[in-house]
């Protein structure tokens, strides 16, 4: 398998180098240097990395695959727009840098607001390569392939267990809509992986106070404010109550250890500026009005839209739209939506029926982490809740919903494999269960058999008209 996978890995990077000649090379080059260093954490990992490894190449692989179609196709606009205008911005970020300030102020508006790390990530790989959106997307590949591994370690950590910890790193790894995002030059693949690589320091921090862990949940969450800023607060939330209420039983040392957590990331986080920033975003776009303004925005923009008549400017209206924008947010596009002539929509419907196959797996599991795991999963369980309630809320488009459902599917897949597990050892308990009493009637049968018949019973059993079935005397 190993061999398999460097001869596949080596064969597709010699291929993109010669069949995008002007851009191919460059990009295979940040991939392959971006790739090792993600491929020496996950080496560094005490259990399972040789599978681990295994499943980030392959994942790499899908991921840089389906990159390069797209870019070589030029399908960015088919697929995410937002591509172009981080590919565009992100070049006059570069230029800015350079010393030509006539982009300046297009910057300075856009970085108000939200996804300015985009820009910022852009610009730095153009600096090293030029402008060249194909190594855009392999960065993102490698981020996506590498959130497989980091919600193995999730999973592995909550449950003690390899096969849901497994299960839940392959859907990751292969999930078609999480493979498309992470493919593209979009802020999602990042996204993503930083909020993965959020949960996973929280739950180390709360075992153990470590430095290393302590630095990646300042970086990730400094990256996502850089990137989402409203899941910045959503985030903030679950962390700081899973530290409050405590993922283990409260100890004298275990509250001095989350004391301590809370203070260096209260100054990590000022130092970097991470609070002036989040304080003027919030004042900016943090009530109901801008998110009404968004959220109508989203749902006249096209046909996909819907909920056009609901207004969330208000509490009620907020409140009351929730278990329909929840619908959408979980299970659209719905069958009746799908359209033979609507490619996109077309391309969704294989994985949408896994999805909707998998969803009891998920109530399953989720009941099953509630009542068993409640304290491990905390912040998990804090995050995925609020932002399921948020979207829900906020979301008006069905395309822009499947999109972000991508930030939630990471978590899900969790306790889908929990589900899962459930439901196939439930199964064998019940096949051993089968075959036990099988094999005792069957022992039962052989007894039966050997036993001699005394002579009045059955002389008694031919006056009835039968054949008695003796017992042991």
């Amino acid at each position: 398998m190993n061999a398999l996978l460097a001869l596949s890995a080596l064969v597709l990077c010699i291929l993109i180098a010669v069949f995008v000649p002007t851009y191919g090379a460059s990009a295979v080059a940040v991939c392959a240097s971006t790739a090792f260093v993600a491929g020496f954490f996950i080496w560094k990992i005490k259990i399972d990395k040789e599978f681990l490894l295994r499943l980030f190449v392959a994942g790499l692989l899908v991921r840089m695959v389906i990159g390069t179609v797209i870019f070589v196709l030029k399908m960015q606009e088919f697929f995410g727009g937002d591509a172009t205008t981080y590919d565009e911005l992100g070049y006059s970020l570069l230029r800015i840098w350079e010393g030509d300030l006539a982009h300046q102020a297009t910057i300075d508006f856009f970085s108000g607001g939200g996804g300015w790390g985009m820009l910022y990530m852009v610009a730095a790989v153009y600096s090293l390569v030029g402008r060249n959106m194909l190594a855009v997307q392999f960065v993102n590949a490698v981020l996506g392939a590498a959130t497989a591994p980091v919600i193995y370690l999730c999973a592995q950590h909550i449950f003690q267990n390899a096969k849901v910890a497994r299960l839940a790193a392959y859907s990751v790894a292969f999930f078609p809509s999480l493979v498309l995002w992470s493919s593209q030059g979009l802020k999602d693949g990042p996204t993503v992986f930083l909020l993965a690589l959020a949960m996973l320091a929280t739950l180390k921090l709360d075992e153990k106070l470590t430095y290393k862990y302590l630095a990646a949940l300042a970086l990730a969450l400094f990256g996502i404010l850089s990137l989402r800023f409203y899941i910045f607060y959503m985030l903030l939330v679950a962390i700081g109550g899973s530290f409050v209420i405590g993922m283990r039983p409260v100890t004298g040392q275990g509250l001095m250890r989350q004391f301590v957590i809370v203070v260096c990331l209260g100054l990590t986080l000022t130092y970097l500026g991470v609070l002036r920033r989040a304080s003027v975003q919030f004042e900016r776009y943090g009530n109901l009005e801008a998110a009404q303004r968004s959220r109508l925005d989203q749902a006249q923009s096209a046909r996909s839209g819907f909920g056009q008549d609901v207004d969330v400017s208000t509490t009620f209206g907020a409140i009351s739209v929730i278990p329909v924008g929840m619908t959408y947010l979980l299970f659209a596009p719905f069958p009746w939506q799908f359209q033979i002539t609507n490619i996109r929509q077309s391309m969704t419907l294989p994985e949408m029926v896994v999805w909707w196959v998998s969803f009891p797996m998920l109530v399953l599991g989720g009941w099953f982490t509630v009542r068993y795991r409640l304290r491990q999963a905390l912040p998990i369980l804090i995050f995925t809740s609020m932002l399921t309630l948020s979207y829900s809320m906020f979301q008006g488009n069905v395309g822009t919903a499947y999109r972000q459902r991508a930030q939630l599917l990471v978590f899900y897949f969790i306790f889908v494999a929990v589900g899962y597990a459930l439901l196939k050892e439930r199964s064998e308990e019940r096949a051993e269960q089968a075959a036990r009493e099988k094999e005792l009637s069957r022992a039962a049968g052989r007894r039966r058999a050997t036993v001699p018949i005394p002579r009045e019973a059955e002389v008694a059993a031919a006056a009835r008209g039968g054949l008695s079935h003796g017992t042991d005397s």
